[in-house]
Formats: structure tokens, C-alpha cells, sequence
């Protein structure tokens, strides 16, 4: 009977790091046994209890002691990360999310097992730089340092998703160790596939009242690709007005607004005004004239005010590293900036990939399905991250993607897992034993 490889997972989430190392080392000819799992989100242990019935899943690791924990030959973690997120604060270390680092510390250095696997967010890496020019800043050097100091030879990489077969933009940071070679992470497999490889067919589509207003005015085809948001974008934005949302724009108005959105973000208009430049500046009649010259210009911008497509504002000032409006400089007309308050955000490109996904964003993600619209599917979800369809997955969609976006890619998991299990193998053959192979005990020195 082969001897098993022993590992634990901490912040499991859904198990995808499990999943990662659990395909590498079948691929290798490995058996595998998860010891210990801990997780403290219930719709997240919901989902482990479905794929792994006869386990039982320990909360928070924070109030478990390293001696109740099974020894185990390695260590996942996908330790939080909003901690060193540029979604977050970032405050890193000064965050108590960023502490639960010196939680796998401690593991590692009271259980010695044989090596980890890490994963975190790209910004990580940049996170408390010292120095603009420094390749790493102090939370990584930290974090590298103490576990050199454990006496593991550390190995780390950023990865993007769709490098790796799975169609989403999704850039991570891994970091792996053993205690008697650096693992080799360089030179992955390149492998780029659309999203249309991952997409079902045939759903049951939205038939809301924004949708369909977005219907009304693009077809399917003319929507893949579209960001919903009154920012700059180009071809790529659909705006408020371009789907007159908040009420009837004529074509002038929208070369109109088209246009303001372009010379709002101009450094003269800023010196005219004698400020500091900035992005987004409002702009007087008397500025808008120069550049949009038209006999009933004062009714179209009254016009758009009342609708809220504009709003009337003043001139920000810089105070003490703060913008502030200054009443004393003349009032302007702005655009009413950001996402849209709507369902939609984005509708994908099924020949792209897909952007990042983040929990709070994915219902606002949409693709095209025949003539209509709809949200990602959960299994469209989970194949976004590489998981085999197989996985159960047994939830409410809202809860479900709050759980995608927490998760991590398999197929860059099961890479790094298999860069870690080489180190082992190549040992094994320096010492005369041979490579390893199905059903015999795993070859370490």
C-alpha cells in the first residue's frame, strides 16, 4: 500500500489550493490525504462538507494550538489578502487580516513539514516599498525572510490566470518552499483559451427593465465587450446617455457630453482656472463654447442638468493634499461620473478573457446567450477558475460568487504543486532510488 502524502489547508475557502494538489500529485502517481482543514466561512464549509462528506472542517486557525493539529508533509494557505489588496486600505501588517501570516509561521515552524504552498494578491509584492526602485517591498521581505529563517529555500512567482487555460485575467502571487532545494517556478506551460470555451448555452436570460433598454438600443453582438459606466472607454463604454437612462438625449447632446467627457481632463483648462490639474475638471459656458459652438447650447446644458447627465460644480482646490470645491472660482459643468447604479456592469467577450473577478463585482457581470442577456452561471463560475466539473457546488448564486471571488486558479495551484513535488523526485533519483512512481511511499531524503 503506498504511503499517502500528508498535507493541511488553511484558509481553504472552497478547497481550491486543496484542488490544485490534489490533481498535481495524481499526476505524479501520488496519493494524497488532507489531515486538517480550517475555514471560518459557513457557506464556504458548506460547500467543503459537499465535495469532502466524511471530513471534518476545524474553524478558525487562530484558536487552534499547532499540537492539535495532525503532522502533515505540506502546508497550503491562501491566506486573506485584503489586507495587502489595492481594493483595500492596504495597510498590510497593521491590518489584523495581515497578521494571520504569522499563523502559518507558526504551523511551519512548530510542525516542520516538508514544504507549502502560498498564494496572496499581486500587491503583495509592491506592498510597503521602501524604495521606488526596490524589487520587493517590506511585507514581502518579511515574509521571505522568515521563512528563510525556518530553514525552508523559498521560491516565489506572480502568475497570471490566463496563462494557464483558464479565460480570466487574474494576476497572483505564489510562493512555495522545502527545506532542501529552492523549487524551480520559472518557464510555465502557456496555454491561452477564450471565454467562450467555458460558457453553457441556452440559459434562462434577464428580462429586466435594463436590460431590455440596453437591448433596445445595441443588439447582442454589439453589446459583447461593452462596459456600462460613465467614465472614458471609448468604443468600449456604453454610457447613461448613449442608453438615454435617465431620459431622451438628442444626437447633439451626446457629441455634447461625448465631448466634455474628453476636454474635461485637459491641463489648459486647469491653468485657466489657476489650480493644480486633476482629471475631471468641471468646465464654465464660456470654456465649453470654445470647443462645442452651438446657437442653443445654454438650453442643452440646462437641459442635461435637470436630467442629471451633468452637474453644475466648482473647480477643486488642492488643500493640505486634499481637492476641495472653491467657491471662489467660477462654476462649472461636470459630468456625472462612475459606475451606473444598474444590474449591468460589464457584458464579456466571449473571444477575450474576463477580467478579474471580484465578489462584489460578478453580479454585475453579464454574457450574451442567443438573443438576450444573463449573469455568469456558477458552473460558468467555477470553470473560470479551472475547476473540474465535477466539483459540487450546491448554492444560492449570490453566495456562490461571493465564493469565486475569493478562490484561487487550480491549474496554476496544481503547476506550482508539481514544480514542488520535482524537488523530491530529483532527489530521490540523485540517491540511487529512482524516480518516483505509482503505489510506492513518497520519496523524500
Amino acid at each position: 500500500m503506498a504511503e499517502a502524502i500528508k498535507f493541511i489547508d488553511l484558509f481553504a475557502g472552497i478547497g481550491g489550493m486543496r484542488k490544485g494538489f490534489e490533481i498535481a500529485c495524481k499526476k505524479q502517481g501520488y496519493d494524497t490525504k488532507c489531515v486538517f482543514t480550517s475555514e471560518i466561512k459557513p457557506h464556504a464549509v458548506k460547500i467543503l462538507t459537499q465535495n469532502y462528506p466524511t471530513e471534518r472542517i476545524d474553524g478558525d486557525i487562530t484558536q487552534i494550538l499547532s499540537s492539535e493539529i495532525p503532522d502533515f508533509d505540506f502546508l497550503l494557505a491562501g491566506f486573506p489578502c485584503q489586507a495587502f489588496s489595492s481594493a483595500g486600505r492596504r495597510l498590510g501588517f497593521h491590518d489584523t487580516r495581515g497578521t494571520l501570516f504569522f499563523e502559518v509561521e507558526r504551523i511551519l515552524k512548530e510542525k516542520n513539514p516538508r514544504g507549502f504552498i502560498l498564494e496572496n494578491v499581486e500587491g503583495l509584492v509592491n506592498h510597503d516599498k521602501e524604495n521606488p526602485k526596490d524589487k520587493i517591498g517590506r511585507t514581502l521581505h518579511t515574509i521571505l525572510t522568515r521563512l528563510e529563517a525556518l530553514g525552508y529555500k523559498t521560491s516565489w512567482k506572480v502568475f497570471n490566470a490566463k496563462d494557464f487555460g483558464v479565460p480570466q485575467e487574474r494576476v497572483r502571487v505564489y510562493i512555495t518552499g522545502t527545506k532542501i532545494a529552492y523549487p524551480n517556478l520559472e518557464n510555465p506551460p502557456f496555454s491561452i483559451i477564450n471565454l467562450s470555451s467555458v460558457l453553457e448555452k441556452g440559459l434562462p436570460t434577464s428580462d429586466s427593465d435594463f436590460v431590455n433598454l440596453l437591448l433596445k438600443h445595441y443588439t447582442p453582438g454589439e453589446l459583447c465587450g461593452k462596459a456600462v459606466k460613465d467614465k472614458r472607454g471609448g468604443n468600449d463604454n456604453i454610457h447613461s446617455w448613449d442608453i438615454e437612462v435617465k431620459g431622451k438625449v438628442s444626437k447633439e447632446q451626446k457629441k455634447l457630453l461625448n465631448q466634455i467627457l474628453k476636454e474635461r481632463r485637459k491641463k489648459k483648462w486647469a491653468d485657466d482656472y489657476g489650480i493644480d490639474w486633476m482629471d475631471g475638471m468641471p468646465l464654465t459656458f464660456e470654456h465649453i463654447r470654445t470647443f462645442f459652438d452651438n446657437e442653443n447650447l445654454s438650453q442643452m446644458l440646462d437641459d442635461l442638468v435637470q436630467k442629471k447627465y451633468l452637474k453644475m460644480e466648482y473647480p477643486k482646490k488642492r488643500v493640505n493634499g486634499r481637492r476641495k470645491q472653491d467657491p471662489a472660482l467660477p462654476l462649472g459643468y461636470n459630468i456625472v461620473t462612475g459606475k451606473m447604479s444598474f444590474e449591468v456592469n460589464k457584458i464579456l467577450d466571449p473571444d477575450s478573457q474576463s477580467p478579474t473577478l471580484v465578489a462584489m463585482d460578478m453580479k454585475g457581470l453579464f454574457v450574451v446567450d442567443g438573443k438576450g442577456l444573463r449573469n455568469l452561471s456558477l458552473r460558468e463560475g467555477l470553470r473560470l477558475f479551472g475547476y473540474p466539473d465535477d466539483f459540487k457546488f450546491d448554492i444560492a448564486k449570490e453566495l456562490g460568487y461571493d465564493l469565486l471571488g475569493n478562490t484561487v486558479v487550480v491549474p496554476v495551484i496544481s503547476f506550482v504543486a508539481e514544480r514542488l513535488l520535482d524537488v523530491f523526485g530529483k532527489k530521490a533519483i540523485f540517491k540511487g532510488i529512482g524516480p518516483p512512481i505509482r503505489n510506492t511511499p513518497f520519496c523524500f531524503p
